[in-house]
């Protein structure tokens, strides 16, 4: 397989990783009103998605650090994505129009 194509792949699966991350911290902050222990909660959700994304990029990277920076260029541009579009002043607001100061 090619260098250009492995580390594109890595780029992928950092792509899928960040995914799972920052999607699971957006579900658990979506959630933490709702429980009954937001603290164990936002605890397990935390050891749960950061032990992924470390044996997620462990894997990935197979001794290359080339397809480890791919792999966490991936993962900052889904944080990037996510940071942008889930904005606080581009999320509906919870008294309607006008609420706010």
């Amino acid at each position: 397989m090619s260098a250009a194509l492995t580390l594109l792949l890595a780029l992928v699966a950092g792509l899928g990783l960040g995914l799972v991350y920052f999607g699971g911290l957006w579900l658990t902050v979506r959630q933490i009103g709702r429980v009954r222990s937001p603290t164990l909660l936002f605890a397990a959700s935390f050891v749960l998605r950061t032990a992924l994304a470390v044996a997620g990029m462990y894997l990935v990277m197979g001794g290359s650090w080339q397809r480890m920076l791919a792999c966490l260029a991936g993962f900052i541009i889904v944080r990037q994505v996510m940071v942008s579009r889930l904005r606080p002043d581009r999320l509906p607001q919870a008294g309607g129009e006008g609420a706010g100061p």
